[in-house]
């Protein structure tokens, strides 16, 4: 492990900090139109480790509500701003696993940076990316190492339990898990949240917040996703602090 650090460390010196699993994949995001689920995001940024942003013509972004934690107030509309000096995106308001407002296969990439952990039914998230992009299409998904973030008491789910709640067609208003992350959850990770009832009392507004992680993810369960939509896992990474990363081609 430390060997591989220390290559690593030696590659950013030399090439930046860029990915080499990302540089692999650039072609697929070059001049090319995209959509990101909850971004901005600085991960996707110039001189960050995937570098997205300054190499796509156009992103558009989709958020859940014109009010949120991460980028306070939004209207819908030409405004999605991911990167200065490029044009603007479109910003869309609504839930990241009900795009119908966009049509099928419409963009060449999707990004997703720590929100798919946020989502009651992951499984329809993933249905709807698929159904968005085209044909090669290239989706990254980020997420949060458990084991390196205050998840790190909690079990990996199980992916029965996710198709169950595809099956069932949960909505973002479950709380399913809500004792689980109060019982479970590494408050010394997390000082800004002083104790149990603080985070029971901000969970139960979930559906308006967005803050609960309803599920935990490893590797082992991204493939079963993937392989259960028939998406082509090409690679995946860990990056510190905490960054799962999984980069999945789509085919219809």
């Amino acid at each position: 492990m430390f060997i591989h650090q220390l290559k690593r460390s030696l590659y950013k010196r030399i090439f930046g900090n860029e990915l080499q699993s990302f540089k692999q994949y650039k072609k697929y995001f070059v001049n090319k139109i995209g959509l990101e689920i909850g971004g901005p995001s600085k991960i996707f940024s110039s001189a960050e480790i995937i570098p997205v942003y300054e190499i796509a013509a156009k992103i558009d972004g989709c958020n859940f509500s014109t009010n949120t934690v991460w980028e306070g107030q939004l209207q819908e509309g030409n405004n999605y701003e991911f990167q200065q000096n490029k044009p603007k995106g479109k910003q869309l308001i609504c839930e990241g696993n009900d795009l119908s407002k966009i049509d099928n296969k419409k963009y060449d990439f999707l990004l997703s940076s720590h929100s798919l952990e946020h989502f009651a039914n992951p499984l329809k998230a993933i249905s709807e990316w698929k159904r968005v992009l085209k044909d090669n299409g290239l989706l990254i998904i980020v997420l949060p190492h458990p084991k390196f973030t205050f998840d790190n008491k909690r079990t990996v789910t199980k992916f029965s339990h996710l198709l169950d709640d595809y099956n069932n067609d949960i909505q973002e208003n479950d709380l399913t898990h809500l004792e689980e992350v109060v019982e479970m959850h590494d408050y010394s990770m997390t000082p800004d949240i002083a104790d149990k009832a603080f985070m029971k009392a901000r969970s139960l507004k979930n559906f308006e917040n967005r803050c609960l992680h309803h599920h935990v993810f490893d590797i082992a369960l991204l493939k079963e996703i993937f392989q259960h939509f028939e998406i082509e896992l090409m690679s995946s990474d860990f990056e510190k602090p905490f960054h799962l990363i999984v980069y999945g081609r789509v085919k219809h």
